[in-house]
């Protein structure tokens, strides 16, 4: 394959994503940064299709041909596994490739806060991790999803698009879905779901309004849901799943966000003051009594107010995960300010 010498040096520098476009080098993303490779030519945009129609089996080469954009994931032996996004843009065809691990990652390995592991306790509700793409949301998801199956034995459905760490049974008992692979939709999975007696649904992404719906009515009929959201903050979530609906829905979702929503982790990654790596910000927002009426009364904007004065309960506002970790002399003070919201200024 074409891409192989690429995807190995990708591997080598620990890159977390490779850039093949039309028009420039193969371009690296190492700890947050773009890394032309520059001993490669720039590709024109037949070398750019060349090396990447190969790697499409023919029922994706009709969708791309149809639809001029494809997701699906790549598993290629002795190299590694990526998810992909093939798509065309001014100057001719271009995919991102991110690479996944090959094991799922614990939440010790990743040196996340400890109140995680006791949301794998949680029997009923809702968990939503979110943040910006790339930001290590589904490596989270991953790892929480972990702890339930090496602690508990639970039937875990999971629906995503595509398919990025591969769990093995261990306690649990895991059954993988693929969009477009295994089921034609987030919707049609989570419907097929119902039936499929889990005690756990792990949803890719809340991308819609009938997959935010149909999570949150899982939720109420005894099921944990664990599900990724694109927002920046916790109160933002809350938000952007309200908003989802139309007004003349909105009263009741809030009653029943109020009653399903148990966790809200909003995460960025930060380099770290060495410049090797990044470390995982987290802000932890738990639902308790108070912000459970805030959500049922329209009242959100006080949620940044709750998670600051619910330290006791497992809450961190991202200004103090961020300002923990400048005291820890893990980071820089200009990622620091860079990464506190502005609602938080230092």
């Amino acid at each position: 394959m074409k891409l192989d010498k690429i995807f190995r040096t990708g591997i080598q520098y620990k890159a977390s994503d490779i850039f093949i476009a039309t028009g420039i080098k193969p371009v690296l993303r190492i700890n947050g940064d773009l890394i032309s490779i520059e001993d490669h030519a720039v590709l024109t945009k037949a070398m750019a299709e060349d090396y990447l129609l190969e790697i499409l089996n023919e029922t994706q080469k009709k969708k791309f041909e149809q639809t001029l954009d494809i997701d699906f994931s790549l598993d290629l032996e002795g190299i590694g596994r990526f998810r992909v996004n093939m798509f065309v843009q001014r100057k001719g065809i271009s995919a991102v490739f991110r690479l996944i691990p090959a094991a799922v990652f614990s939440l010790d390995e990743l040196a996340l806060p400890q109140q995680l592991k006791q949301f794998a306790q949680i029997r009923q509700g809702i968990i939503i991790v979110t943040g910006p793409t790339g930001s290590g949301k589904t490596t989270t998801l991953a790892a929480i999803l972990n702890e339930i199956n090496e602690k508990y034995g639970k039937h875990i459905i999971t629906v995503e698009d595509p398919i990025e760490f591969v769990h093995e049974n261990k306690k649990s008992v895991i059954q993988q879905r693929e969009v477009g692979t295994h089921t034609a939709s987030f919707a049609k999975a989570l419907k097929g779901s119902m039936r499929e007696n889990p005690d756990v649904i792990m949803i890719g992404e809340m991308r819609d309004l009938e997959t935010i719906s149909l999570a949150v009515t899982a939720a109420e009929t005894g099921h944990l849901v664990l599900a990724t959201l694109h927002t920046s903050g916790a109160a933002k979530s809350v938000d952007r799943i309200i908003d989802a609906f139309p007004p003349s829905q909105q009263n009741q979702i809030r009653a029943q966000l109020a009653e399903s929503l148990k966790v809200v982790i909003w995460q960025n990654l930060i380099k770290t003051k060495d410049k090797k790596g990044r470390l995982g910000a987290l802000e932890i927002m738990i639902v308790n009594n108070a912000i459970a009426n805030m959500i049922r009364k329209e009242k959100t904007h006080q949620i940044n107010s709750a998670i600051e004065t619910g330290l006791r309960e497992g809450m961190q506002t991202m200004k103090k995960a961020v300002t923990d970790m400048l005291a820890a002399d893990l980071i820089t003070e200009e990622d620091a300010q860079a990464n506190i919201p502005p609602e938080f200024e230092m």
